[in-house]
């Protein structure tokens, strides 16, 4: 099986797990991928596949077969998008992503504020049907095919406004007829008319004048002269850094006295000496 990556397929599998079994959901993880459904189609809200089965003779099946599933979602009807679509409109954290292909996390919330839901939450929400001899809901081809439209949502995850019964294209022009919604869509328009079409995605070099040239007396004479008296460094917070960073034994030492205390005898030498020069 494809493994589920986004939040929206997690999710999908996280609502049908609240009013499904979870062992006979999780037995079609097996059957979610192009080598058991052999082909799928959505037509409206409906998603119907061609799943291969397996050879039971405990069920009569002697031959592998070939089994139609349909998966039926409850469509939210017209009435009540337009009621969720000034809802949607109002927010600008929703109708900005909605309108830039993208589904925010919390979007469920407006559904429950006028009741609904944008997932399915209960047995009504869904309406199965299997070939199989399996009469159990969800039988493994049921449950193969609900993991295979969670992988979809991974893709697009507008797919699951489009089997409640509003399809992408109609959602984003309701949209963009609310007041918030033409503000945004005039700006994004903006935005896109700026980009004009190049020959090269790399700076070109331009030709500029070369200076004047400097001899060396301009060079150390300068414009300005340096100041007489240079501030003094401030003294070195830790002296010898570099040489206590290794410790009293680093790993080339191989004597037992300490490699700082033997380091701190040679500097007072070179000191003491440089003093009697």
């Amino acid at each position: 099986m494809r493994t589920i990556r986004t939040w929206w397929g997690q999710r999908f599998i996280e609502a049908l797990e609240s009013f499904t079994d979870p062992a006979r959901l999780a037995r079609g993880r097996g059957y979610a991928n192009n080598d058991r459904i052999r082909s799928w189609q959505r037509q409206g809200g409906v998603v119907s596949a061609t799943i291969r089965g397996n050879i039971n003779p405990y069920y009569g099946v002697y031959k592998e077969p070939l089994y139609k599933t349909t998966i039926a979602f409850q469509p939210i009807d017209a009435e009540q998008w337009r009621r969720l679509i000034p809802f949607l409109g109002s927010r600008a954290a929703f109708i900005s992503r909605l309108l830039l292909n993208e589904v925010p996390d919390t979007i469920e919330d407006v559904f429950r504020t006028l009741k609904l839901n944008l997932l399915p939450y209960s047995h009504k929400d869904l309406k199965t049907d299997c070939s199989c001899p399996d009469y159990a809901n969800p039988c493994k081809h049921i449950a193969g095919l609900y993991y295979f439209i969670a992988a979809q949502l991974d893709r697009d995850p507008f797919l699951l406004f489009e089997l409640r019964g509003l399809e992408r294209d109609e959602l984003q022009k309701q949209l963009r007829k609310t007041p918030l919604g033409q503000a945004l869509a005039a700006a994004i328009g903006e935005q896109d008319a700026g980009f004009d079409s190049v020959d090269s995605y790399f700076t070109r070099a331009k030709i500029q004048p070369l200076a004047a040239r400097m001899t060396p007396g301009d060079f150390w004479r300068g414009h300005r002269r340096l100041p007489e008296n240079l501030p003094t460094p401030p003294a070195t917070a830790i002296p010898a850094l570099l040489v206590k960073k290794g410790g009293d034994f680093p790993a080339f030492w191989p004597y037992h006295q300490s490699f700082i205390a033997a380091m701190e005898a040679i500097y007072q030498a070179i000191r003491k000496r440089e003093k009697d020069w």
